[in-house]
């Protein structure tokens, strides 16, 4: 007699089950997201989060499999929430790659102030965690590209107005640590001074110093001739 086999090729999950796990990940995160900006990574607790969720903390780690797992999701779903490179409205992307940057720049206390939480869990994740998961965020970052950076370089270069004798790679990894870097003094020097020391300006308005941060930049990545013609 032929043993009864049971055909597993077209099961699933249920619909309903999926979507409530869904769901729950979703509620997990956001309330983390408001967590981790409130507290900082040291002093939140996944007990206390899923406290204020009134679920079991073995459910948190069900979804996230640590706190640093947790940590990490929820710097990823923060950043995407940021306004990328190119965020910037189509008459300013025309004028180029600069002007971008300078709109980028002059818009950064507004854009913290409009992603206030998911802005503190970025910083927090970039000045705040130990090395393993700064890695962690590292491979994020290069993998996923969640801000746009390669395209934002890309379009300086078919622009002409970036270096052709330097990897577009190195150039983008330029960008990313220096532009970040000055765009988060711009906005939390004042709060958090520890972080940016000597980056105040001396008195200067963030007019003047902007456009000295690009002067900079611009003689270091950009095309002789884009700098000559500024």
């Amino acid at each position: 007699m032929r043993a009864l086999q049971t055909d597993t090729s077209s099961y699933t999950i249920p619909p309903a089950l999926t979507k409530r796990s869904q769901q729950k990940r979703s509620l997990i995160l956001s309330a983390a997201i408001r967590y981790f900006a409130e507290h900082g990574y040291e002093s939140s607790r996944v007990g206390d989060i899923a406290a204020e969720l009134g679920i079991a903390k073995g459910s948190v780690f069900q979804h996230f499999g640590s706190k640093d797992g947790l940590f990490l999701e929820a710097y990823k779903e923060s950043v995407n929430q940021l306004p990328g490179y190119l965020a910037a409205p189509d008459d300013v992307k025309q004028k180029g790659f600069f002007a971008v940057l300078r709109y980028r720049l002059e818009n950064a206390a507004r854009m913290r102030e409009h992603h206030q939480e998911h802005y503190s869990v970025m910083m927090l994740g970039n000045y705040g965690s130990d090395m393993n998961i700064k890695k962690r965020i590292g491979r994020f970052l290069s993998q996923e590209d969640p801000l746009g950076l390669k395209a934002f370089v890309r379009m300086g270069l078919e622009r002409g107005e970036l270096r052709r004798d330097v990897e577009p790679e190195l150039i983008a990894s330029i960008v990313e640590s220096t532009v970040e870097r000055f765009q988060d003094s711009l906005t939390m020097s004042e709060t958090h001074p520890e972080l940016f020391h000597g980056t105040n300006g001396n008195g200067k308005g963030h007019g003047q110093r902007i456009e000295e941060f690009i002067m900079v930049l611009r003689g270091a990545v950009g095309a002789a001739q884009a700098a000559k013609a500024s």
